[in-house]
């Protein structure tokens, strides 16, 4: 996968210097087999080079990255796609508001009739040498993730109260994620964004949206090629005009209603419950109805979305 990834890279047109860099990075770097089944294997490529190019030269400096944006920028898919990249085990942490130090670091526990830790994703990415993706890093509260803040600085530690200190491997990167505008999200505390290289996602560009649906359905037509592709800039557009709220701005609600019209299902019942239904408000679903019926007027006929 990582020489899949890499050939990718080339066809994105990241510098040749880069991804030199990333193959030594790579090969200079083995992965214990124990660990082999943690590398992602990514079914959704990220597409954009300047992305691409401000991610790598940054985890190639030993930075941690901070992927920033609304929905339907594609955070977690290029955040897998490093790792496979790079050829580095991934640990995901997601975060909510019950996060604790306990749930990132480790617990107690009984092992053979004594108490042991049992270590948390934190500790098993830092020790192992991998990358860490924490996901929706503002929907925790500040003081639970206060712990990471010498692990995530220059002094890339772990100090685990009643055991040891321990210092993070140095192949060890975090990627946070972090949606602004989502309830229950809140502001990042200015002394962890601190630690981050801040990446701002731009919103999928027409042609790099077509260059994921070819690579997702390479027999899906010209025609509908373009009007999927406009679909989504239309009911981005929408969003961005506050005209109807994010959640049916959803890009994978659409991947996912065309592998519905190619398993046989009508096109309108396949977008409506991949998009037009992510709505509960009426009114809203009306708006996203009449988006749809301006791109996809009919009931087309699966031969005439797809080419077999």
């Amino acid at each position: 996968m990582s020489d899949d990834m890499l050939n990718f890279l080339k066809e994105e047109g990241i510098r040749e210097s880069l991804i030199r860099e990333v193959a030594r990075f790579r090969d200079a770097n083995g992965v214990s087999p124990d660990l082999d089944y943690r590398i992602p294997r990514p079914r959704f490529l990220y597409y954009g080079a300047d992305i691409w190019e401000q991610a790598i030269t940054a985890l190639l400096c030993g930075e941690n990255l901070l992927l920033v944006s609304p929905k339907a920028t594609g955070k977690n898919v290029l955040a897998e796609n490093l790792a496979a990249a790079f050829g580095r085990p991934s640990w995901d942490i997601s975060f909510h508001i019950n996060t604790d130090s306990s749930s990132l670091i480790g617990t107690d526990t009984f092992e053979n009739g004594r108490v042991v830790q049992r270590h948390g994703p934190i500790y098993e990415c830092a020790v192992h040498g991998g990358f860490g993706v924490l996901d929706e890093i503002n929907m925790a509260k500040n003081e639970s993730i206060a712990i990471l803040h010498a692990t995530l600085d220059f002094r890339r530690i772990i100090d685990i109260p009643g055991y040891s200190k321990i210092t993070l491997d140095g192949l060890t990167r975090f990627i946070a994620t972090m949606n602004y505008g989502y309830a229950g999200t809140r502001e990042l505390n200015e002394a962890l964004a601190s630690r981050f290289m801040v990446i701002r996602m731009p919103t999928i560009s027409s042609a790099n949206l077509r260059k994921l649906l070819k690579r997702e359905f390479p027999n899906l037509r010209e025609k509908y090629m373009e009007q999927f592709t406009g679909l989504f800039q239309d009911l981005q557009k929408k969003c961005e005009n506050s005209e109807i709220s994010s959640k049916s701005l959803d890009l994978r609600g659409l991947i996912s209603a065309i592998h519905l019209m190619e398993k046989g299902l009508p096109a309108g019942a396949a977008l409506e419950i991949g998009i037009t239904n992510k709505s509960f408000d009426d009114f809203e679903r009306d708006l996203v109805e009449d988006v749809i019926r301006l791109r996809i007027p009919q009931a087309p006929r699966r031969e005439e979305i797809f080419t077999d």
